[in-house]
């Protein structure tokens, strides 16, 4: 690559590289001065190009209004991607409750610099990796117990949000929003940060500079901004960012190792400790995975017959690892609760509150497939010991 020249003003970087020049905004996602910001460089650089932090399905997401309505939550169950559905939306309701407290909507600097782009004939060029990508990236590389926390994080964290002064929003524009919100988590879990920030600095640049056009005005959060001016002139491989890594041997290990040391345990029971023995552990099993698998679809208030399929398939999906009993809990209340098309508007406007996620019928589905996934996960473990001191 040839020689880079960068200079720097307040939240802008002039960047040249072989024949074009670039100018890096750095802006705060629900800051109102970095959304003028935009507007106003595009409006005096008048570029070729613009580059937004965004993939393809987060640009429909803020220009398609009704993109919801075409969600197969059937399909998002069945692809195990409820969880990663959830996190997305929870991710939009930090960014939508802070906006809310400053009269500014969420990524209003992104909508901002597509509008001006659009104006001025210039290209929009998206250089963000696909949210999906990111999000599965993320989630093979945590653990059981890591999801776990970073879910009780997402919703301990919410009261959090109201302390929060336009001095801090101002802050942010040195932290990526992404970043703020997961700071604390990824002190424990630097997994975390390697996927959302780490990776992402070194996709943005790459996507900025190959951008086409003499003149192009990239707009990213501030905190992408430090790395991108790191990775600039590193070589990237860009395939590598974009596999979504195998799932640990590990893992499958655990999936059928557990199943099969339980009914080892239970055939053991039988034949070594007695048939009442054995008939405890059984009782044990399905009495501690049906109880917490069921609390869990209580929790995340499903319908009754919904709270009935989670008690009833617990105990035999634990033995499954090809099904889950979240699954069978979330296809039972998408059918019973039938979204409406009021639903998937009201969608956006009920992940503003935390009392919206459990009364919007979608976002109730995934609650019910997470929480009864980790009732019946809980379950599993509280069993475990319960049948070896019955065995013992």
């Amino acid at each position: 690559m040839h020689e880079t020249f960068m200079t720097n003003t307040d939240n802008t970087d002039r960047l040249t590289v072989e024949d074009k020049e670039i100018v890096l905004i750095g802006t705060a996602h629900v800051s109102k001065e970095s959304a003028d910001l935009v507007d106003q460089v595009i409006e005096e650089e008048k570029p070729d190009t613009v580059c937004v932090e965004l993939c393809e399905s987060r640009y429909k997401s803020i220009t398609q209004k009704n993109r919801w309505q075409n969600t197969d939550l059937f399909k998002v169950i069945k692809e195990k991607k409820a969880f990663l559905l959830l996190l997305n939306l929870m991710l939009a309701y930090f960014q939508k409750k802070i906006g809310q407290k400053f009269g500014i909507k969420p990524g209003e600097e992104m909508i901002r610099a597509i509008r001006a782009a659009e104006a001025s004939g210039a290209h929009i060029h998206l250089a963000d990796r696909d949210v999906r990508i990111t999000l599965s990236r993320t989630w093979r590389l945590m653990g059981l117990w890591t999801k776990m926390k970073l879910l009780a994080q997402f919703i301990t964290s919410s009261g959090e949000l109201e302390e929060i002064s336009e001095e801090d929003i101002e802050e942010m524009k040195k932290k990526d929003v992404l970043e703020m919100v997961l700071s604390e988590i990824g002190k424990s879990m630097p997994e975390i940060r390697l996927v959302l920030i780490d990776e992402r600095d070194r996709y943005l640049a790459h996507k900025i500079r190959t951008a086409p056009g003499k003149k192009i005005v990239a707009v990213v959060g501030a905190g992408h901004v430090p790395g991108i001016k790191r990775y600039w002139q590193e070589p990237i491989d860009m395939d590598l960012l974009d596999q979504i890594p195998p799932r640990g041997k590990l893992l499958g290990l655990l999936k059928w190792g557990i199943p099969v040391l339980i009914v080892g345990l239970i055939i053991l029971g039988f034949f070594t400790a007695g048939a009442a023995a054995g008939t405890d552990m059984i009782k044990l099993w399905i009495l501690t995975n049906a109880v917490l698998a069921g609390l869990g679809a209580a929790i995340a208030l499903g319908h009754p017959l919904t709270i009935l399929s989670a008690i009833v398939a617990a105990p035999l999906t634990s033995l499954n690892p090809m099904i889950a009993a979240g699954w069978v809990s979330g296809l039972v209340e998408t059918f019973l609760g039938k979204p409406k098309v009021r639903d998937f508007e009201n969608l956006p406007e009920d992940i503003s509150s935390l009392k919206g996620f459990w009364k919007n019928k979608i976002t109730r589905i995934l609650l019910v497939v997470v929480f009864t996934n980790i009732g019946s996960s809980l379950g599993t473990f509280v069993a475990i010991p319960l049948i070896v001191k019955t065995f013992a």
